[in-house]
């Protein structure tokens, strides 16, 4: 039995992973959904990674003994090198991604990974104008159904202090079992940046699944098959 351990993205919670925690578990397989302390403006990538091992203990999870793969959204490729090497994982998936290079900080990132202007680009392309502030519903649940949009819109108001976009995630290298998954549809990492940013950085060819920025959301059962794909 594989275990998979789910973090989420900037502001997200164990929620976003919910129905891919189910599906994995009606295919045999165990599947822990994780919450970050992202409020708390003292948090860094190595706090983060301490609250995912308290709740995968408390789930009753056995690194050592099981199979463990670690799955990580968005900001989330920040915290699952750490996380994959503190429970000396079999693979880490990295699912519309950020995929930092060692010791980097997530603003660095989208200073020089090409994320904004990629995002404006595909914005331009489909005929929508970007705000200064993210449009929840045209970039992050434009394919989610209507009931998923509603329970999303009535759950408490995600927080996501600022500061972590200042602290260098604390690996020196990734490892060699590495995958990507890009959504085919996202619109706040287009697929056609997601591509070659993987392959730049860590020389994998991503696979491409349908689904937004918040695919486990939308299409749970393509990105199962994906996960349990390879």
């Amino acid at each position: 039995m594989t275990t998979f351990a789910f973090i989420p993205g900037a502001g997200g919670d164990a929620w976003d992973w919910h129905r891919v925690v189910a599906e994995l578990a009606g295919r045999g397989h165990r599947a822990v959904a994780l919450a970050l302390p992202a409020a708390n403006p003292d948090a860094d990538f190595d706090t983060y990674a301490d609250a995912c091992i308290d709740q995968l203990t408390s789930a009753g999870v056995n690194p050592v003994d099981d199979d463990m793969i670690v799955v990580g959204l968005s900001l989330g490729g920040f915290t699952a090198p750490v996380l994959a090497a503190r429970l000396g994982a079999d693979g880490i998936v990295l699912a519309n991604a950020m995929i930092p290079n060692p010791r980097e900080t997530p603003g660095h990132w989208f200073s020089t990974s090409g994320a904004g202007p990629a995002r404006a680009a595909l914005a331009a392309e489909q005929g929508r104008v970007l705000g200064d502030d993210v449009d929840m519903m045209a970039e992050f649940f434009h394919d989610l159904p209507a009931d998923l949009v509603a329970q999303a819109m009535s759950r408490p108001e995600p927080e996501q202090a600022e500061d972590i976009m200042s602290c260098p995630t604390p690996f020196d290298e990734w490892p060699a079992a590495m995958r990507v998954i890009t959504g085919r549809d996202d619109r706040f990492f287009p697929p056609d940046f997601q591509q070659v940013i993987a392959r730049e950085r860590l020389g994998v060819d991503p696979m491409v699944v349908p689904g937004g920025h918040l695919m486990g959301l939308s299409r749970p059962i393509e990105v199962t098959d994906a996960l349990l794909t390879g």
